[in-house]
């Protein structure tokens, strides 16, 4: 394998900077001095449920100063698109369209649901996208029944965010004061998706990485799906590679047959199959480790894991700025 082969995936964070940094050091101590040149994918959802988003977005943003030879790859989530959303950071739509025209419309067809959700209605609420207001709502029911807790503020358990800042939870002007600016432009240029060229041994043709998934079963080609990413159009309700369930848990057949590689987290759980990785076990709770699979041998490389010192030491662990 060619040391330009080794690509890392690692799964959504969530707020969770003690186990990125001991996921972190694990990687370091199971790959030796291949991990200095590696391909990092990280698979979004850097905000929300744990406790420490602030720092694990500096940790983050400083990553290619510490490893300047890997190559840092940082996709977005639904939790980072929301968060970026509230935050009036999201990627610029065209002139002269309103984030009103991305909930008016649903709250006509579902006025129940803004209730049972309860969407954020505060200054300057027609500049937030929708899902800005779902994610610093405040739900009628604090209880997530799917889960079997309460929910973390809002239906995106967002209250750890706003803490993280120092800010209380719905307070959009204070949120805005308080996240450096290079916290707003860390989400401001998250991608969509990426691809990469699969490795020289062959075990895939492709990798496309994208936070949720590519929907299977729809009219739109998967080239369309793609393009649209690309474009990062905020002008839509909901972005379902992004934000999708059932709808994305499958690799769509022209992929899967062409030799294609399909990862995501998002979903709550690992799965490593031969044309699709879910690399979510952590989920941002605090009993769950933080996993990474590492390409193109699938070896799956977590948090929780005792490993012995390198015989190649390379860490920069311990001298992060955070």
């Amino acid at each position: 394998m060619a040391a330009s082969d080794l690509t890392i995936a690692v799964g959504d964070i969530h707020g969770q900077l003690p186990k990125l940094l001991k996921l972190w050091s694990n990687l370091e101590k199971s790959l030796g001095p291949a991990f200095n040149t590696a391909t990092v994918i990280f698979l979004g959802d850097y905000n929300d449920r744990g406790p420490q988003v602030g720092g694990v977005l500096d940790w983050l943003i400083f990553l290619d100063k510490r490893y300047p030879k890997q190559k840092h790859v940082f996709l977005a989530g639904n939790h980072d698109f929301s968060f970026a959303a509230f935050l009036g950071v999201l990627p610029p739509p065209p002139a002269g369209f309103s984030y009103k025209s991305t909930w008016e419309g649903l709250a006509a067809r579902e006025p129940q649901r803004v209730e049972k959700e309860g969407w954020w209605d505060g200054e300057g609420v027609e500049e937030v996208h929708l899902q800005g207001r779902r994610w610093a709502g405040t739900p009628k029911n604090k209880t997530n029944a799917k889960r079997g807790m309460s929910y973390m503020g809002s239906i995106y358990d967002s209250a750890p965010t706003f803490k993280s800042y120092g800010v209380e939870h719905g307070d959009r002007k204070g949120l805005i004061a308080a996240v450096p600016e290079m916290h707003k432009e860390f989400l401001r240029n998250l991608l969509w998706v990426y691809e990469q060229p699969g490795p020289s041994t062959g075990e895939y043709t492709k990798i496309i990485a994208v936070h949720a998934g590519l929907e299977a079963s729809t009219t739109a080609p998967i080239e369309k799906q793609i393009e649209l990413l690309k474009a990062r159009d905020v002008r839509v309700e909901r972005v379902e590679a992004l934000s999708g369930r059932d709808n994305v848990l499958q690799n769509p057949k022209e992929l899967a047959e062409a030799g294609v590689l399909l990862i995501s987290g998002h979903h709550g759980w690992l799965d490593v199959r031969v044309n699709r990785m879910i690399i979510d076990e952590c989920g941002g709770f605090e009993d769950k480790p933080l996993a990474a699979v590492v390409l193109p041998s699938r070896q799956v490389i977590r948090d929780t894991d005792v490993v012995a010192e390198s015989q190649h030491p390379t860490s920069n662990v311990g001298n992060a700025q955070i």
